[in-house]
């Protein structure tokens, strides 16, 4: 039997007064749900504007020293319109005055970014009858931004042990001295995995506008699969190549502690969703691949050089050079003369002839330097993998049947994903040939 369960909302499960309702109903069907992580308020429909955005805005227009009277009255009427069809008790009004004159004030970038959480914060605690608990009480950053994670799990966990329901805002703390310091967007998923470590949840539920994975784009594969239970290790595959629903950042503090997320609709909160845990669930069959993702734009530096497999460092080199313009490499498949390494194109094209300059120092006199670009990389991810046999036979079987060229081929040494490079033209075709041949 669970015992505690820590739900995070999204700004779309916290738009309007209706949302609301929707989360205190979720709430009162599992009573061991004790702590709540609120975003801003998203969008109520497709044109309107997340509260996060216009808090933007307006530290935008007063650093600039420009009027920002029309972007915040269009908050004031978010908050105020929630508090009042839900006839709230909360002194809102007061609260937002605060905002209005700090960012007035000259209050920093993120603490007017984090105001939206904060106010929505105050809005959930009052509506549950819970307690507020500000996040820059518990989660704490260092001097250079970066989070502290020990001893925000000494600050939360001091806060919360009483295991008293309470809310407790996302996507902010505070360093030492109290200045507010925001995670990146979409980061209350970090701060909902914080208080779920903290308080040593049975589950961290992480509840938004859809029920769960997919088990690839449904903008390339219609009405795709779902996915029902995924490893941290499979989803981390898919999450670095674009499968996005939760922050990738929040899947450390729960992994860590061996804590299941799982993924929920507010708006189908019967659905069970997709489950993530550190060890996969005991299934009756395990299918072969958990899911597709991928990505365009890379380009591949390919570097021959006679006897490279002799000359000891010399890898080591070539890494350096891009160490030093602060490009990350994704993949880099070897020969034996020959080294390719795979990198995003927005950040070699900057310093590309820098680079490739470098390089050719490198080999000069016994090798070369090419560079080819427009390549997508596309991950076939699924623990089903390694106890399959045949599995790489039937992805290039497909992918031959539809005419693809491949470009790199890449398994890691985890066996939980085949990685394929194609044209980027090929990109849509090769996620379709894939899908289908597992799938259906």
């Amino acid at each position: 039997m669970l015992e505690c369960i820590v739900t995070k909302f999204g700004g779309s499960s916290l738009a309007s007064d209706e949302q609301f309702r929707k989360v205190r109903s979720i709430l009162e069907l599992e009573p061991t749900r004790q702590y709540l992580v609120p975003s801003a308020p998203g969008k109520r429909y497709p044109s309107d504007e997340k509260v996060t955005d216009l808090l933007y805005a307006c530290y935008e227009q007063a650093s600039a020293g420009k009027p920002f009277a029309d972007q915040f009255i269009k908050i004031r009427e978010r908050y105020l319109s929630i508090a009042q069809l839900l006839h709230l008790k909360v002194d809102i009004e007061a609260a937002l005055s605060e905002v209005e004159q700090g960012i007035a004030g000259g209050r920093s970038r993120d603490w007017c970014a984090s105001r939206g959480e904060y106010l929505c914060g105050m809005l959930v605690a009052d509506y549950l009858g819970w307690r507020f608990v500000d996040a820059a009480d518990g989660i704490r950053f260092r001097d250079d931004g970066t989070l502290d994670d020990e001893r925000t799990q000494e600050l939360l966990s001091g806060l919360l042990k009483d295991r008293k329901p309470s809310v407790v805002p996302g996507f902010y703390g505070a360093k030492e001295n109290g200045e507010v310091v925001t995670f990146s967007r979409g980061g209350s998923d970090i701060t909902g995995a914080l208080v779920a470590r903290a308080v040593n949840a049975d589950v961290y539920e992480n509840w938004t506008d859809v029920s769960g994975f997919l088990m690839a784009d449904p903008r390339i594969i219609e009405s795709p699969a779902e996915i029902s239970s995924i490893t941290y290790k499979e989803l981390r595959e898919l999450s670095h190549m674009g499968a996005s629903v939760l922050h990738e950042d929040a899947m450390f503090p729960v992994h860590r502690a061996g804590i299941p997320t799982n993924i929920r609709n507010t708006n189908k909160p019967y659905h069970p969703g997709t489950l993530i845990s550190k060890n996969a669930p005991n299934e009756v069959s395990v299918p072969t691949i958990t899911g597709i993702a991928g990505h365009k734009g890379y380009s591949v530096i390919y570097v021959e050089k006679n006897m490279m497999n002799s000359e000891v460092g010399f890898g080591r080199k070539v890494l350096s050079v891009l160490e030093e313009y602060g490009i990350s490499f994704e993949h880099m498949p070897t020969g034996i003369d020959s080294m390719c390494v795979v990198v995003n194109s927005e950040l070699l094209n900057p310093h590309r002839e820098e680079v490739i300059s470098r390089l050719e120092k490198l080999v000069e006199g016994s090798g070369s330097v090419t560079v080819n670009d427009n390549m997508s990389i596309i991950a076939t991810v699924g623990r089903g993998m390694v106890h399959n046999c045949g599995t790489a036979a039937r992805l290039f079987g497909a992918m031959s049947r539809a005419r693809i060229n491949v470009r790199m081929i890449d398994q890691g040494s985890s066996e939980l994903s085949i990685i394929v490079g194609v044209n980027d033209c090929d990109f849509e075709a090769t996620i379709h040939a894939i899908y289908h041949e597992f799938v259906e």
